[in-house]
């Protein structure tokens, strides 16, 4: 009897899975006060698509936000956001392209546009 071997997509879609299982929370906060006007939830997306386009999971009216911006990526234990816009991602004022989901860090779409607070919950 021979033992399966398991292909890198399979495994791919098996850390997907695990990371599912957790709460994701998005808020957008007010630009000079911080506390949240608007709040998403998700817990069984693949990927959460943040932009201005209207099929985006998160969508955000501003003129420095790309039509899709943002995508949040699982992994097996934990999130990755990654950046897919013209203007870019912004974490405590320094520009990325990507980096993996600390519970409660705040990112700002271009250097002027909408912040967001990430919660995580296991």
């Amino acid at each position: 009897m021979q033992i399966p071997q398991y292909l890198p997509s399979k495994v791919s879609h098996l850390s997907q899975l695990v990371a599912l299982k957790s709460l994701i929370t998005l808020n957008l906060l007010h630009p000079i006060d911080n506390t949240p006007i608007q709040t998403w939830k998700f817990e069984s997306k693949s990927v959460i698509r943040i932009g201005r386009s209207g099929d985006n999971d998160v969508i955000l009216y501003s003129s420095v936000v790309s039509r899709y911006h943002v995508e949040l990526h699982p992994h097996a234990q934990h999130w990755e956001i990654v950046n897919i816009g013209t203007n870019g991602i912004h974490i405590n004022d320094q520009p990325i392209d990507n980096e993996r989901v600390q519970d409660g860090m705040t990112i700002r779409l271009a250097t002027t546009g909408p912040k967001l607070q990430i919660l995580l919950k296991n």
